[in-house]
């Protein structure tokens, strides 16, 4: 037999003995669960904190937990609400139970791509929510603009009522809000860039089919926008809790509107204050100090709408 010559760094052979195989166990569970997620939409890909937004404009990284639905419950509820999503994702070894089944058949009829994570992909991108092993992704919210909002209400043949939203940081105040405006026939919400809610998953949560009915714009200066709105002949209503007159007691309500809500405790901006036209106030009982800023909201568009149906009857 040669020898290897006394040559260093000979390959040396071993022998490998057969592998047990999955036998195709691996495989099934993944049949049937869609096409493969673009890496834009895979939360482990490196594409994924760098999105595009729609437009070409690239986004900032990710706020973990910002575009998730998280929770058995809320990723059924959003699934039946049609509520825009781009994938799914299951935990590996999920125990199965009827809203998990129901949750997979609705991902499907809608050829949701659904992607088997660990439990701690799971818990990264929900930034550690109560996900029950499931986790449904939504796609960047394509912002209206002045314009389009203002359009929706010339094609209803209606007076303008728009709502700007001054400092409302809280994403269930933005759900509600949305809620309030689907059900009083508000045109669109305004928000501003900064010192902001957005539109993220939570806020779909929780306004559930409302925010597919009612447009929100975002606008880099909200201040400069209502004086854009009132160049073109709306009136600027402020809420607050300091008003100078009470919501039963508005003139403008019939008129072109937006409605300048304040945040809660802080109220109105003193910019935002001075470009109304009137400032009002809810009446409450003298023990209230304030009301939540999405309840004051739909109080006051109750009244506009009110104040808009008897002017109609006239």
């Amino acid at each position: 037999m040669a020898g290897n010559g006394g040559r260093r760094g000979a390959i040396r052979r071993t022998k490998k003995g057969a592998t047990t195989g999955s036998g195709g166990v691996r495989r099934r569970a993944l049949e049937g669960k869609g096409p493969t997620p673009k890496a834009t939409d895979r939360p482990g890909h490196k594409s994924y904190a760098g999105a595009k937004r729609p437009g070409g404009k690239t986004k900032g990284p990710k706020v973990p937990g910002a575009d998730q639905v998280a929770g058995r419950n809320s990723v059924l509820e959003a699934l039946r609400e049609d509520v825009p999503a781009t994938s799914l994702s299951v935990m590996v070894r999920l125990d199965v139970d009827d809203r998990v089944r129901e949750i997979l058949r609705l991902a499907a009829a809608r050829n949701l791509p659904v992607q088997e994570v660990t439990r701690t992909d799971l818990d990264r991108i929900t930034d550690h929510a109560v996900h029950q092993g499931v986790s449904l992704t939504i796609p960047p919210y394509e912002y209206a603009d002045l314009d389009e909002l203002l359009g929706i209400a010339r094609d209803a043949f209606a007076a303008p009522l728009l709502i700007a939203l001054d400092g409302i940081t809280d994403p269930r105040n933005l759900g509600a809000i949305l809620r309030s405006a689907g059900a009083f026939g508000a045109h669109g919400v305004i928000l501003p860039e900064r010192r902001s809610v957005s539109m993220t998953a939570s806020v779909w949560k929780v306004a559930a089919g409302a925010a597919g009915r009612v447009r929100v714009a975002q606008v880099t200066n909200l201040n400069r926008a209502i004086s854009e709105l009132k160049q073109e002949g709306l009136f600027a209503l402020g809420l607050d809790a300091d008003g100078d007159v009470s919501t039963r007691d508005m003139t403008l309500a019939a008129e072109p509107v937006v409605l300048v809500v304040g945040a809660e405790g802080k109220g109105l901006s003193r910019l935002a204050r001075e470009l109304c036209d009137q400032v009002v106030s809810i009446p409450t009982a003298s023990t209230t100090e304030s009301l939540n800023a999405s309840v004051a909201a739909a109080i006051a568009l109750y009244e506009v709408a009110g104040a808009r149906a008897a002017a109609g009857r006239r």
